[in-house]
């Protein structure tokens, strides 16, 4: 947190530039957070679109979510993204869209978990789906409390999806990361038998990112149980 709040505003900004031009958000769809101090977090506002949103639009609350400035209301996915700050410490930064190919996977009831891709098991680790929960409701923070205390990554059930990182930039390119692995899965589906990593491989690979010293968390597994039982 060394950096100006005019700096904070101007990153979430290009976030959501990205997210709209990227097509990983539609209409008013998706929000984006930043913890800019020690008790204070910048907030995207409710019902305006992340191709048009300003940075005087953006909200201030304190860490329980309550107004400091801004002339809007915040997103109405506030409490998911307070839930996020409430269990790591280490998270400065939220990201939550809706990456249409990913999405898909929890509407058909498919699986992001399996190991398949190492530079996805290297950065995300295995990629959770959290319980249904109505939008804008109590539920939503309940229902990715407990995952993301182990995952920076999580596909939420017909909702989308939220990454976190220290730094909003790196919480977007999760956000990336996830959906172009949704691509690259539903080809392969198409295609034929997906193929997972050997469980050796997988263990390779977080030797190699606990080595590299590579932040954030990931999660080993959720319970796919395809190491134990061959690939699908």
């Amino acid at each position: 947190m060394n950096k100006s709040e005019d700096q904070y505003r101007r990153h979430i900004i290009q976030v959501c530039r990205l997210m709209y031009q990227n097509k990983l958000v539609a209409a008013t769809d998706g929000n984006v957070s930043v913890r800019f101090a020690e008790d204070r977090l910048l907030f995207t506002p409710s019902g305006v679109s992340k191709a048009f949103v300003t940075e005087d639009e953006l909200i201030v609350t304190d860490l329980d979510g309550k107004k400091i400035s801004g002339g809007r209301e915040a997103s109405s996915e506030i409490r998911m993204h307070l839930a996020a700050y409430q269990e790591r410490p280490d998270v400065l930064a939220v990201v939550h869209a809706h990456p249409p190919i990913a999405t898909a996977f929890t509407v058909a009831g498919l699986s992001l978990a399996p190991c398949v891709l190492p530079e996805v098991v290297f950065h995300l680790g295995t990629i959770p789906t959290s319980r249904y929960a109505t939008p804008a409701s109590e539920q939503g923070p309940e229902a990715v409390r407990e995952l993301v205390r182990g995952c920076d990554a999580i596909l939420l059930d017909r909702h989308g999806a939220l990454t976190v990182a220290e730094d909003v930039f790196k919480a977007y390119f999760k956000l990336e990361k996830l959906e172009n692995y949704a691509q690259v899965m539903l080809a392969a589906h198409q295609l034929g038998k997906v193929k997972t990593l050997p469980k050796a491989e997988v263990d390779r690979l977080m030797q190699t990112r606990r080595q590299l010293g590579i932040t954030g968390r990931v999660t080993m597994c959720v319970g796919c149980d395809i190491c134990k039982t061959g690939s699908p």
